[in-house]
């Protein structure tokens, strides 16, 4: 069967660059090989409410299709990165060259690119906020790897036969930026994933985890960059969660953006 590609016509909000609130560049894989109707449905439903919460928050956004094999840039105007999820990572990224099950939606040129959109977020050091993937992705760029796939007990995913999404419970690491935005150490989560953080990359630091131990959270020392291996945008999730989440985000992304036009302002004098 033919799964129409998803284009951007297919998430884009009302508004997307209207306002005056920071912009905020999304990076998301839009398609991956093996698309099917089940993962068609889930990118729209999530990267349209991932969009759809910057856009009530104030934020203007604009998306890259990173699934897209086409020359891209961030303009340096740009505010905040959000990274989204998308398909599996491909293992030989981070070197592992065994066999590994349960792979699906791999795309390597996605992968390089996304580490890309990456490093120019670094060079503009805008504020990140990596989501499943995106996190992932946020830890190989800082020299980290991942666990390819976390076997066939991994509760952190639906059985064959059931949804793919269910709720987890994530303990979050006290006096962590996350803590401090979810305002508490158990949180009930939307996962998905049987790909995880393993090594953690120079600079970040573990700040959530399932029961399990499986990482779930990561963010930079000294940086605002912050990534959930689970999906707040998820609309069967917690409305409140999601909101404090990109709150913090766009705050944040909002003071980034005074700070460059000072600068920028203080350079013309």
């Amino acid at each position: 069967m033919n799964i129409d590609p998803v284009t951007l016509t297919d998430v884009l909000p009302d508004g997307a660059q209207q306002g005056m609130g920071p912009l905020i560049t999304v990076v998301v894989p839009l398609n991956f090989p093996g698309l099917t109707t089940e993962t068609r449905d889930l990118i729209v439903r999530f990267t349209s409410s991932a969009l759809t919460t910057l856009v009530e928050l104030g934020a203007r956004v604009t998306v890259i299709d990173i699934s897209r094999d086409a020359p891209f840039s961030i303009d340096e105007e740009t505010d905040g990165v959000m990274l989204l999820g998308g398909g599996d990572v491909d293992p030989t990224l981070y070197g592992h060259t065994e066999y590994v099950g349960n792979l699906y939606g791999v795309d390597r040129g996605t992968d390089e690119r996304t580490l890309s959109a990456i490093d120019l977020g670094f060079k503009l050091e805008a504020p990140m906020l990596g989501i499943c993937r995106g996190s992932q992705m946020i830890n190989l760029a800082c020299g980290g790897t991942l666990i390819p796939d976390l076997g066939e007990d991994n509760p952190h995913r639906g059985g064959d036969g059931e949804p793919m999404f269910l709720d987890d419970t994530v303990i979050v690491a006290e006096g962590s930026r996350l803590e401090q935005i979810l305002s508490r150490s158990q949180v009930i989560v939307r996962n998905g994933h049987h790909q995880a953080v393993g090594e953690v990359g120079e600079g970040l630091r573990v700040t959530a985890r399932g029961l399990d131990g499986v990482v779930e959270a990561v963010e930079h020392e000294s940086k605002w960059i912050v990534g959930v291996q689970w999906h707040p945008e998820d609309t069967d999730g917690s409305v409140e969660d999601r909101t404090a989440l990109f709150r913090a985000f766009v705050q944040r992304s909002t003071a980034h953006a005074e700070t460059q036009r000072r600068n920028r302002a203080g350079s013309a004098v």
